[in-house]
């Protein structure tokens, strides 16, 4: 079948992986229009930009790769650019003003008629310019999505919206209240997936733990009935918000083979006055009893954060505050960014605003005590034999992507393989020789019966502190 130049169509994404499956959306959308996917924008009459507006930074860098592809449309290099997602559910039309070049703007939707409109850019048809969301998506399935992950993971999405009112975060002004999807359409995704040969399905959402309140259902029935569902596949939990926690999802942590026993649990700081002014539910005693908890009763599980430096009133003693329990709990898969101030949140209102030097040096602070405490985790992993997901088939040098249970697809660590030549979404036992520059390990495959998700031992993950601790 002979293509036409008008037909090819590429993908910007930016943002999150929540974001990732909206763009994994579009592009099922413009398939089931005929157009033509491909991978290299510089091939494509149109590229759709699936842009961010969490942050500052975010916004930023949607706006950058907009003026980029506006000016190769300039040269003539492309004919089409279309902006869609959470830029423009955000700030709508009054993006013409600084893009008036943008063929359509899209605000966030189930994409149906993001695809048709693109279809008709490419036929030469007329369109509209701007497409308004029908309001708050509902919380159905989603419908086929191209997957841009590797066959070995995929996100799962439980659940739409925030109802917290962190004083932070403009992500419920963006995505509205939080709506749950029904188990039965959770689990019916999640069959199709499996099908497909996915062998890790990565939940994600807004907030993870408030999945099913709306009905009267919490979060740990979903993850059993994913778990139970036939295949050989593993359930990631990520966005777990920690206060109103189901403390029956240790149990399948610990327990059931199928669920990884890592967290992704975003505490966002360590100080009780710094929490409370960014109205996060609870105090720093209480983030450190759900640490202690968590620790408790799943022994050798992986917690990963996520930390928030230089909101306004943060002091010296609040950031050290947070260091110190980052090396308490030796907390090495984190993440840590400075406060963004963001028009339409309550936090936007607040003085005492911590300079950008300052904020970024506390910052830094945290990643360095992260550092220190992934150097030692990673050294530990030397002469065990654990299990990994591979991820890439081999490159040039003959090594492997694949990941541990230790780590979640895109913003955890690696473990490189030596020597292995295994298909995507292999598991294989490997011995751990060694870490990189960047304490990845290293690993060789060994023989006999895949190993068994790691449990029942502490020297993979975080542990509780021993004494010291420093509480307000």
């Amino acid at each position: 079948m002979t293509v036409r130049p008008t037909d090819l169509v590429s993908l910007v994404h930016l943002g999150c992986a929540r974001n990732l499956i909206d763009s994994e959306l579009i592009l099922g959308r413009l398939a089931e229009e005929g157009l033509v996917i491909t991978n290299d924008p510089a091939e494509a009459h149109t590229v759709v930009i699936n842009t961010c507006s969490f942050i500052g930074p975010a916004r930023d860098e949607s706006h950058a790769t907009i003026a980029q592809y506006l000016e190769r449309k300039r040269a003539g290099e492309l004919a089409r650019v279309v902006v869609a997602g959470c830029l423009v559910q955000r700030f709508g039309a009054t993006l013409r003003e600084q893009h008036p070049d943008v063929d359509v703007f899209a605000e966030i939707s189930d994409y149906r008629e993001l695809a048709k409109t693109v279809r008709r850019l490419a036929d030469g048809a007329d369109h509209r310019d701007y497409l308004a969301g029908p309001g708050l998506r509902a919380p159905d399935r989603d419908d086929a999505r191209l997957l841009s992950t590797p066959g070995s993971y995929a996100y799962l999405r439980i659940s739409h919206g925030c109802d917290h009112t962190c004083s932070f975060c403009a992500i419920p002004a963006i995505r509205g209240p939080h709506r749950s999807k029904r188990p039965a359409a959770v689990c019916e995704e999640a069959e199709e997936l499996i099908a497909a040969g996915v062998k890790e399905l990565v939940l994600v959402a807004e907030d993870s733990t408030a999945w099913g309140r709306d009905f009267d259902m919490e979060l740990p029935q979903l993850v059993e009935a994913l778990a139970e569902l036939d295949g050989d596949h593993r359930i990631r939990v990520m966005y777990a918000y920690p206060n109103r926690f189901p403390w029956e999802l240790t149990t399948l942590l610990r327990e059931h083979p199928k669920v990884v026993p890592y967290l992704d649990i975003p505490i966002q700081h360590a100080s009780t006055p710094v929490l409370r002014a960014m109205r996060r539910a609870g105090s720093g005693e209480q983030v450190r009893k759900t640490l202690d908890r968590l620790l408790d009763e799943v022994p050798g599980i992986m917690l990963r954060t996520t930390v928030l430096l230089g909101f306004p009133g943060e002091t010296d003693a609040d950031a050290a505050e947070l260091v110190q329990l980052v090396r308490d709990y030796r907390l090495s898969r984190l993440g840590a960014f400075t406060y963004s101030p963001e028009e339409g949140t309550f936090g936007f209102t607040l003085p005492d605003r911590v300079p950008a030097d300052i904020a970024a040096a506390r910052r830094d602070a945290v990643l360095a005590a992260r550092d220190e405490n992934l150097e030692v985790v990673q050294e530990e992993q030397a002469g065990r034999v654990l299990e990994v997901l591979v991820d890439e088939p081999p490159g040039p040098d003959g090594l492997q992507v694949a990941r541990s249970a230790y780590d979640a697809p895109e913003v955890d660590l690696v473990t490189w393989v030596e020597g292995a030549n295994a298909p995507v979404g292999t598991r294989l036992r490997v011995e751990v020789i060694g870490i990189d520059d960047d304490k990845n390990l290293v690993g060789r495959p060994v023989g006999g019966k895949p190993a068994a998700a790691p449990r029942k031992e502490r020297s993979g993950g975080a542990r509780r502190p021993r004494g010291g601790r420093r509480r307000r």
